[in-house]
């Protein structure tokens, strides 16, 4: 029985590798290096990181082996992101999962090109929710190396949740969130900023909740009166940016919390 269960997680497994790898690319810039990038869309559109399109110019090298050369539409370096072109159609292109919907301890891919090896597949936990203030990410437990940059971070059902990015502190991998990634690649406009900390958390009657555990000096958060300690639907977390006013609970007890507008520049990556 244990030896037939190996064989399907393994043929799951190869299905989702493959399932990736169609929609991850080379990022190229001659001798100077290479990363990974997502189509993110069938007529072309490639997602990687800033720091990995560095230049203008690029080449894409597909995992049927077609290469293409790459223009840089857009590019934002405090939200590691760039938008790369090429001239192509009907490519596959990513299935994207809401990053607000993660538990920690989902079990989480990555692929790309580490250190050269062509769509190098590897596997970990989501460790941290989807959270806000300074920069958001989606923080995973799994092995990365140079060249696994702009590659996708993913769930088991293959549907994209972030954008690689870095390491930090030994192992624990960032990647942009894929709604992030999303409105960047639409029309590049940046969410305006709410400046809290989010911490998952489970309700005494069993709801998933998110928890503020930090509240940045002169936000609109902080204008708005939130505090440390409020609580926030897990379903409602990825509105929290846009909304004008907040059912949270404190102490509780469900009050409404007015948000003001965002002031011009006051935005997150």
């Amino acid at each position: 029985m244990a030896v037939h269960a190996n064989v399907a997680i393994e043929q799951d497994l190869e299905a989702l590798a493959g399932a990736l790898r169609a929609s991850t690319v080379a990022v190229r810039l001659g001798r100077g290096g290479a990363g990974s990038g997502v189509i993110w869309s069938a007529d072309g559109a490639v997602v990687t990181n800033a720091h990995v399109a560095s230049r203008a110019r690029a080449e894409v090298v597909l995992s049927d082996g077609r290469r293409f050369d790459a223009r840089l539409e857009r590019r934002d370096e405090r939200r590691d992101l760039a938008l790369l072109r090429i001239d192509a159609s009907g490519l596959p292109a990513a299935t994207v999962r809401d990053p607000a919907t993660l538990r920690v301890g989902e079990v989480l891919v990555a692929v790309g090109h580490p250190l050269g090896i062509p769509n190098a597949m590897t596997m970990g936990i989501a460790h941290a929710a989807v959270g806000e203030g300074g920069r958001r990410f989606v923080q995973a437990d799994l092995r990365l190396a140079p060249g696994n940059s702009g590659g996708p971070l993913a769930d088991v059902a293959g549907r994209v949740v972030g954008i690689n990015s870095m390491v930090v502190g030994g192992g624990l991998a960032l990647a942009v969130p894929a709604d992030d990634v999303q409105r960047f690649a639409g029309d590049g406009a940046v969410p305006p900023r709410l400046g809290i900390g989010l911490a998952p958390a489970h309700l005494a009657d069993g709801r998933d909740a998110f928890a503020i555990v930090a509240v940045e000096k002169g936000s609109r958060a902080e204008r708005a009166g939130l505090l440390v300690g409020d609580v926030r639907l897990a379903r409602d977390a990825d509105r929290l940016r846009y909304a004008s006013a907040l059912d949270v609970l404190r102490g509780g007890r469900a009050i409404v919390v007015a948000v003001p507008a965002a002031p011009a520049g006051d935005r997150a990556a």
